[in-house]
């Protein structure tokens, strides 16, 4: 089960990491990633784990979360990096949009998702010494509340600042991290469903 597990987080940060590369319009003008659906499941994958396994595993989620993201990220120069045969030459400009990320991109993203998730799992074990074993969702979300702006203010601002004037970059900021804990809030039935799957194994 705790495999099942380990593919939904990475299922969910490759879909974070590719597919957020659209966005879609917000409220007042703004706009946000459509990663804001799948990117909770990859903070809130990681609370579940330390709530049964322990803050332990839930470290060696994140590691090998950060470990497949690096390795991503490597296959994707090695890729753009190698020569076309002219019988693909009618998706070269399409693939290279999609998956040449820049290398500050990517730098923002690995630092991002390393220095956020670590903050969450401490987070989350720091309100449950607080709260005590009891009102997961309480736990999570307040955990959820700080990684997600930490990781939103990270990535924005190593990968973004200079390109959009600050104004504008705090807007998104803010805007994302709003998006994003609300859907991790919206998500918090599916952890306790999580839970109750993993904990069948325990008894």
């Amino acid at each position: 089960k705790i495999i099942i597990a380990l593919a939904v987080y990475l299922a969910s940060l490759f879909a974070a990491n590719t597919l957020g590369l659209k966005i879609m319009p917000f409220i007042l003008g703004l706009h946000v990633s459509v990663a804001v659906f799948s990117f909770p499941f990859v903070f809130l994958t990681t609370d579940v784990i330390g709530e049964v396994y322990g803050k332990r595993m839930a470290k060696l989620f994140v590691l090998a979360g950060f470990i497949a993201t690096s390795l991503f990220v490597l296959y994707s120069f090695i890729s753009l990096a190698l020569p076309w045969d002219p019988a693909g030459e009618w998706v070269h400009a399409s693939y290279n949009t999609v998956f040449g990320i820049s290398l500050r991109i990517a730098i923002a993203s690995l630092v991002a998702f390393a220095i956020a998730e670590y903050q969450d799992v401490i987070s989350f074990f720091f309100f449950r010494k607080w709260f005590g074993e009891t009102n997961f969702w309480i736990r999570s979300n307040l955990s959820n509340l700080w990684s997600q702006f930490l990781d939103t203010v990270l990535f924005m601002v190593i990968a973004f600042a200079g390109v959009y004037p600050t104004p504008v970059l705090i807007r998104i900021i803010i805007s994302w991290w709003l998006f994003k804990v609300t859907m991790g809030f919206l998500y918090t039935p599916l952890s306790y469903f999580a839970l109750r799957f993993l904990r069948t194994e325990q008894v």
